[in-house]
């Protein structure tokens, strides 16, 4: 008989950032910092991207540092949520 594979975590990306905004309601924009090298000259550059994140009853403020997690979409541009 065939061995029953392990399971694993297929939850997606799970990133750390700081709450930049929590004006729309249920979601919050949250800012994700990253370090990059640049391929010619060796240095490291910061790169930020802003991601919408589900923010159920508006929870979170801006300044906090959350973890989100990548999930179904939820809206056009929100597919993460704030964990």
């Amino acid at each position: 008989m065939a061995e029953k594979a392990e399971q694993t975590n297929t939850t997606g990306k799970t990133l750390t950032g700081v709450v930049v905004s929590d004006k729309m309601q249920d979601t919050a924009v949250v800012a994700v910092t990253r370090f990059v090298k640049h391929p010619k000259y060796r240095k490291f550059i910061k790169r930020v991207k802003r991601y919408h994140a589900h923010n159920p009853g508006n929870e979170k403020k801006e300044g906090d540092k959350v973890t989100i997690r990548e999930c179904k979409p939820m809206s056009k541009t929100k597919t993460f949520e704030i964990i």
